[in-house]
């Protein structure tokens, strides 16, 4: 490096967690991120003029012709000037500093491809003129906030679930396995078990007033009507209604789904905006039990070809393959010493993460599908994040305790060093 030092409570780096569903941003070194951004902005024109709404309270604001849009694809960035504008938004609107005060650590995803890398250095670098940037995978932050450097990362987020095994502190890239079925998936098998059961989806701002009505009974209410209220910007408040259906009634059979049994479990009461209210029994477990039992989903949208215990034990055994290529060892009983070794410490080191892995009983399932998939022999050891802030930041809070370090200065990429190398340099620094 240049000899610049990026750490102490002077310079605090800021670390930028990229989520499918929302951005977790704050300062190295701190406990948790100061702020949880949604991932989604609310475009319109005004006076011919292109605006953008980001935040929470911004998203709700109501302006004819806005349309609700992401800059993610496969949890990479896909509009570079959508992400502009959301790091724009949150150095002067949240964090109330400059670019050039601070480096800057993102997250990108364990399967991220070189050419999005060096975009996002080259935007760091030439727009905001950052003064030093690192970009560190996701699973990798999640094994250090765990301080565990040879790990499986289980996460389930919004858009996927992923098994990511982590060898001494590097992803076993050939040994991902991914299934599109995360928070998403569910939510739309949940809003499909509703449709079934005529409960309209309301979302709250077409709520004027509303009437106490009895269980299961039609609703009562009076609708506010607003003019140019788009699809995208209708349908991103309904999805707020099942974000909060999923967090509130939804929960995971600890064994493979029997009605019998989860009928004898409590019920959840819920009302939704319009005042409609009722009792959720065995449809609550139903509708999650598609993550464990490819048999349970409904409706031919999103299909996945992986259960999560299977994404488990899928990615170990590619693990073992590739790990194995890479030591090249000749003598056959060293080779099977390894491969023993490698599956024991990935099965004894499991750490699940991501926010829809906060349904109740998610733990509990896959421990009990893995111990009836793997040998008997092996330990298995499943490490859940302490509480649900914890699993859904424990990227960001890798970020934080590895922005701080004193070792990690000679990671930086400094402005000086892209400057004289350019931004492939990525790929060598991190």
């Amino acid at each position: 490096m240049s000899g610049a030092v990026y750490s102490g409570d002077d310079i605090g780096a800021v670390v930028l967690d990229v989520g499918s569903n929302t951005m977790r941003v704050g300062y190295a070194g701190e406990e948790y991120p100061r702020h949880d951004i949604p991932s989604s902005i609310a475009i319109y024109e005004e006076n011919y003029l292109k605006k953008y709404n980001i935040g929470t309270v911004a998203l709700h604001s109501k302006h004819p012709g806005a349309e609700i849009t992401t800059f993610l694809k496969d949890g990479m960035v896909e509009n570079w000037d959508h992400f502009e504008n959301m790091l724009e938004y949150i150095f002067t609107k949240r964090l109330h500093t400059a670019f050039e005060n601070h480096p800057v650590l993102l997250t990108e995803p364990a399967w991220v491809v070189q050419h999005k890398r060096e975009q996002m250095v080259e935007l760091m670098f030439e727009k905001f003129n950052s003064p030093a940037v690192h970009l560190a995978k996701g699973a990798m932050l999640v094994g250090m906030s765990n301080s565990r450097p040879t790990t499986l990362i289980v996460d389930s987020g919004a858009t996927h679930t992923t098994a990511v095994p982590i060898h001494e502190g590097f992803v076993v890239s050939q040994a991902i396995v991914k299934s599109p079925a995360g928070s998403d998936y569910i939510l739309e098998q949940a809003r499909m078990m509703l449709q079934d059961r005529k409960v309209d989806l309301v979302p709250y701002y077409r709520v004027a007033s509303k009437e106490v009505v009895k269980q299961e009974e039609a609703p009562i209410w009076r609708e506010k009507h607003f003019k140019g209220v788009t699809a995208s910007w209708h349908n991103y408040m309904v999805k707020e209604v099942m974000q909060d259906f999923h967090a509130s009634v939804l929960q995971l059979s600890e064994s493979t789904y029997d009605e019998d049994v989860v009928r004898t479990s409590p019920t959840v009461h819920y009302e939704f905006p319009n005042g409609y209210n009722r009792d959720f029994g065995i449809e609550r477990f139903k509708v999650v039990e598609p993550l464990f039992n490819l048999t349970a989903r409904v409706g031919n949208g999103i299909q996945p070809s992986l259960d999560v215990s299977s994404l488990v034990t899928t990615s170990v055994g590619m693990c073992e393959m590739d790990i194995r290529a890479v030591i090249t060892i000749d003598v056959m009983t060293v080779k099977f010493d390894i491969d023993l070794i490698l599956f024991q410490t990935m099965y004894s080191n499991v750490i699940i993460t991501g926010g829809n892995s906060n349904i109740h009983g998610f733990t509990e399932r896959l421990t009990r599908d893995l111990q009836l998939k793997v040998p008997p022999s092996m330990r298995l050891k499943i490490i859940p994040q302490n509480g649900s802030i914890d699993r859904r930041f424990a990227p960001w809070l890798g970020g934080a305790i590895l922005g701080s370090l004193a070792t990690f200065q000679s990671y930086w990429i400094s402005k000086q060093e892209y400057e004289e190398v350019g931004k492939v340099i990525v790929h060598s620094r991190c």
